[in-house]
């Protein structure tokens, strides 16, 4: 396959020679299903997931299975009432079921809400709630969080027989799928129409909404075929969990948008899973964050010198990869890696492409602007900088047609100003339209590739009996990139202790999530505040930044 000059493709791009790819059409509508599973069920042998499992044995599933299986799930959503625009959430594990839910849901025309099997009542509890959610799917692991949640949408329950004797009245997956119909005709919704409803953290208050319409598959198209270099005949893996953006975007509704084969590895990540999948399904194609190829650089040593991979690309996004990183994955992998950059709002827009040729391609940067956005960066006025200098991130919505934020869900405030849409990331410019990260100009937390908002943790913290105030900030770490560090000032009785400061980590982890609790907690007799009484997490960031300086791991 021949790998396009970007400038020459960047100047001839159309969204037509897009929207021209896809079944519906801007006009007529849309139905996810349709694109990502229907459009390649024809063929019989065709595989759309391949699935490695804990405790059953690995499966593969073709696309027309899928097909099949979506639409009896479809059926039992349209025979509860449940269809267009009406919110569906499912909390399990990278599964069969998952897929069939996640499909199944885009189908009817309603819309998929993921909830991360880390996340703990009060944060499945803010999203059910805050979404209106109509439904919730969940298996045996799984299924005590929803006890503590206020107001539970009806539950189904994969693996029913597992579960305890006070979960036997939630109606069993299998059996409410036997019951139905193997066909239904997908529901095509408006391309401005959501299909995907999203949590984002947040610096202040709680995350923040964010409804992904059915135009943004166009924008997935793109970033998979150009930037993720997928090609027809790629064995392709993303190891990011469909819980977040990331992994549903891109590991589930893109690969497959595209017709290549997914995969799940139900094992949480560790380097020998990792290795595992990569050898057993000789994947050629693998996309992760820089937590990920750090942890596996670390643990090269469970490698022989025989160990080899059929790997030829290899992506980032979340973070900056360094120079050491990337030079590991090229001799050891033996395959290029690609930073690429984005967010939950706006899915990719910046990114080193593998199947466009770049003229340059710089250790660190995020890159270019990907097909069909203009991505920019501007100074406190709101003006494009020069070479060398550091600004915003921003994109020029005026100028990219496949962009696809309309705001936030729920009346929080937008991050537009006039015709750009700010991301609150810093960069610097070099002046030829790449740019490279520099940092926040909030104190959103990058811990072992999530993105973790303070204000979600303070305010678990708060809810603690012997807690009065707490500041929230990431502490650089080797490893996780970040671990989450909490100052926490005592009501008048409390004491410090090892023993309440582990107390405190419990709590926040079973009530938030296991990937947002502080791992180190540090007792003082009062935060910095500005006049008005907000937290000033850059003093409490530099104090972490120096104890990290001074040998305090």
């Amino acid at each position: 396959m021949t790998i396009e000059n970007y400038s020459q493709f960047m100047d001839n791009f159309d969204q037509k020679m897009i929207e021209d790819r896809l079944i519906g059409s801007l006009e007529g509508g849309f139905n996810a299903c349709e694109e990502i599973c229907d459009r390649w069920a024809e063929d019989p042998t065709r595989l759309g997931l391949r699935y490695e499992g804990v405790e059953r044995d690995a499966s593969d599933h073709t696309f027309a299975e899928l097909q099949k299986r979506s639409a009896q799930f479809a059926n039992y959503l349209t025979s509860m009432g449940i269809g267009r625009g009406d919110r569906v959430a499912a909390l399990l594990p990278r599964t069969p079921e998952l897929m069939v839910v996640i499909l199944g849901t885009l189908r009817a025309g309603a819309v998929y809400q993921p909830l991360f099997t880390a996340f703990g009542p009060g944060a499945i509890e803010y999203r059910l709630g805050t979404a209106g959610t109509k439904l919730v799917l969940t298996d045996a692991a799984n299924r005590f969080k929803l006890d503590d949640v206020k107001d539970c949408p009806p539950t189904v329950l994969v693996g029913r027989d597992g579960a305890g004797s006070a979960y036997q009245n939630d109606t069993d997956f299998e059996e409410m799928m036997a019951q139905q119909s193997d066909e239904f005709t997908p529901v095509r919704v408006g391309a401005d129409e959501p299909m995907l409803q999203m949590f984002t953290s947040g610096t202040v208050g709680k995350a923040k909404g964010v409804a992904v319409p059915v135009r943004a598959l166009m924008s997935f198209y793109v970033y998979m075929r150009y930037a993720i270099g997928l090609r027809p005949e790629d064995k392709y893996w993303n190891v990011a969990d469909p819980g977040w953006a990331y992994g549903l975007y891109y590991a589930v509704v893109g690969p497959m948008l595209l017709g290549n084969t997914t995969h799940f590895n139900e094992h949480g990540f560790t380097p020998d899973s990792t290795y595992m999948m990569l050898k057993k399904y000789g994947i050629t194609n693998l996309a992760a964050a820089p937590t990920a190829y750090r942890m596996l650089m670390a643990h090269d040593d469970i490698l022989s010198d025989d160990d080899c991979f059929d790997l030829r690309a290899a992506s980032s996004a979340g973070e900056a990869l360094n120079p050491e990183v990337i030079n590991w994955v090229d001799k050891r992998l033996g395959c290029p890696v690609m930073d690429h950059y984005g967010q939950t709002e706006t899915g990719m827009t910046a990114c080193n492409h593998h199947d466009l040729q770049q003229d340059i391609v710089r250790v660190g940067s995020m890159g270019f602007s990907m097909p069909g956005h203009r991505v920019v960066a501007v100074d406190a006025e709101f003006n494009e900088i020069s070479e060398g200098e550091t600004g915003q991130l921003a994109v020029d919505v005026d100028n990219s047609p496949l962009f696809f934020f309309q705001g936030y869900t729920w009346n929080e405030k937008d991050p537009f100003q006039g015709k750009y849409y700010l991301t609150g990331d810093v960069v610097i410019s070099h002046g030829d339209g790449s740019y490279s990260f520099a940092g926040r100009d909030d104190d959103i937390i990058t811990t072992a590739g999530y993105r973790v908002g303070p204000a979600d943790v303070e305010s678990t913290l708060l809810e603690h009996d012997a807690v009065a105030e707490s500041g929230v900030v990431g502490k650089p770490d080797p490893e996780r990139g970040s671990v989450i560090k909490a100052y926490v000032v005592l009501k008048g009785m409390a004491e410090p202790s090892e023993e309440l400061a582990d107390e405190l980590k419990t709590f926040v982890r079973k009530r938030l999530s296991t990937h947002a609790f502080p791992r180190q907690i540090e007792f003082v007799q009062e935060l910095p505040k500005t006049p008005s009484g907000k937290i000033q997490r850059f003093i409490l960031r530099n104090q972490a930044r120096e104890e990290v300086e001074q040998g305090q791991v």
